[in-house]
């Protein structure tokens, strides 16, 4: 009997340990500086707001959170340091839309975006819009792929470049509109958009906040946001789900940890980025640069990122989209 007693008082007492643990590891982080890695260089908006997120952190938490820039190799360089840091808290860092597409077009990724990493939260999201040439003979999505259809190879997509965000949400276009438009990759979006604006290419996927000052000055016609639905501050703009049920595409950003970062710290990185981005002078910041905050759960984040690689995967696949 007194073995047994004994026995059942173990297992209570660690049971009730348990969580204590788990409180102390979140209360007694972070230990030491901590280190925010950006894939670009200083100045683009990641950084920006990589650096606006520190500010917060290195407030509330009181060792200091360092920004440091790992630009290069379609954001691979940063998050494959991210993916072999220990897997403490104290090294962790941003991502965009890219994390979820290079697993789809990469065959030689440097880690294992699923197995090697852990999300955080999925920080905010940016409106993707369809432009068009000002003197393109269409202006609403119904017009373009009517257009498209009866003229099979005839217009063409500027992007960036090949393997973006904006080159996936072509190919996704294609596909649900049933098109054949011609894919011309550019070296940045400056080039694309000036080519764009001369008419040498019709229409383009970007971010809203990039093309917005040329949509105003009469240089770009805007077709349609690519939301799930209409923005309320912009109930006039249609979005191209009203044509091709289910076509929702934003430019994401999100952090992310290494595999295997104690659930209490991530815990702890991700409520104290939640209230930050809570916050109405964030938030007013982030309405500057058009970038909408979101401050998702890990699971959340998570689980968006395992959908994305899916439908991304899927996507180059039909379309044999391969990056070397």
């Amino acid at each position: 009997m007194n073995v047994l007693r004994r026995q059942a008082c173990i297992l209570l007492a660690a049971c009730v340990a348990a969580p204590v643990l788990a409180q102390t590891d979140t209360n007694e982080f972070p230990q030491r500086e901590v280190r925010l890695l950006v894939p670009f260089p200083p100045g683009g908006p990641t950084d920006v707001i990589a650096r606006i997120l520190a500010q917060g952190l290195d407030a509330k938490w009181g060792p200091p959170v360092i920004v440091e820039n790992r630009p290069g190799a379609g954001t691979l360089i940063a998050t494959q340091q991210i993916a072999k840091a220990p897997p403490d808290g104290h090294l962790f860092g941003m991502v965009i839309s890219a994390y979820t597409i290079n697993p789809a077009i990469r065959s030689n990724m440097p880690y294992d975006t699923l197995r090697d990493l852990t999300g955080i939260t999925q920080v905010a999201r940016a409106n993707m819009v369809l432009v068009a040439a000002p003197e393109t003979p269409f202006s609403t999505v119904p017009e373009l792929i009517e257009y498209a259809r009866a003229n099979p190879g005839k217009l063409s997509y500027a992007t960036p470049g090949p393997g973006t965000a904006t080159h996936l949400a072509g190919e996704l276009f294609k596909k649900e509109a049933g098109v054949d438009i011609v894919h011309v990759p550019y070296n940045g979006s400056g080039p694309a958009l000036t080519d764009l604006m001369g008419g040498r290419v019709d229409i383009m996927f970007d971010i809203y906040h990039s093309v917005k000052p040329h949509v105003e000055a009469g240089k770009l016609k805007l077709l349609a946001l690519t939301a799930a639905e209409r923005d309320p501050a912009q109930p006039d703009v249609p979005v191209i789900a009203e044509q091709l049920p289910g076509f929702e595409v934003y430019s994401t950003i999100g952090m992310v940890a290494p595999a295997g970062t104690p659930a209490p710290v991530i815990q702890r990185i991700q409520q104290d980025l939640a209230d930050i981005l809570a916050s109405a002078e964030v938030r007013e910041r982030f309405g500057q640069l058009g970038i909408t905050p979101v401050g998702s759960t890990p699971d959340d984040w998570n689980a968006f990122v395992r959908s994305e690689i899916e439908r991304w995967t899927e996507v180059a696949r039909d379309n044999n989209i391969r990056i070397e």
